[in-house]
């Protein structure tokens, strides 16, 4: 598993969106790091990690990450907060396939 050109080709970018963001960490998983993505026409799956902010920025910087990803990229984004997720079978799948694209 590895991280395509499309992102690796962006990371300043990415990196100046997790920062306005106050995103600690991004990882990319799903199939844009398997074998089945379509560089064309596939979605991105992205997990945050954010800095401890209060709940009204909080989710200001959720959708200011997400939309600014969604510009970045020109396709839909799915933007998963590490913390959030409850399901264990979900949680062991991007475990197994998570790959860092920025930790500050």
């Amino acid at each position: 598993m590895q991280v395509p050109a499309l992102v690796t080709e962006r990371s300043e970018a990415i990196a100046a969106l997790c920062k306005q963001a106050h995103a600690r960490r991004l990882d990319l998983f799903g199939s844009a790091v398997r074998e089945d993505f379509d560089a064309r026409s596939s979605d991105l799956d992205f997990l945050v990690v954010f800095e401890d902010l209060p709940p009204v920025r909080y989710a200001e910087a959720f959708f200011e990450l997400k939309r600014g990803l969604e510009r970045l990229f020109a396709r839909p984004v799915d933007l998963v907060v590490e913390r959030a997720i409850r399901n264990p079978y979900f949680k062991q799948r991007v475990s197994a396939e998570r790959q860092p694209v920025y930790g500050a």
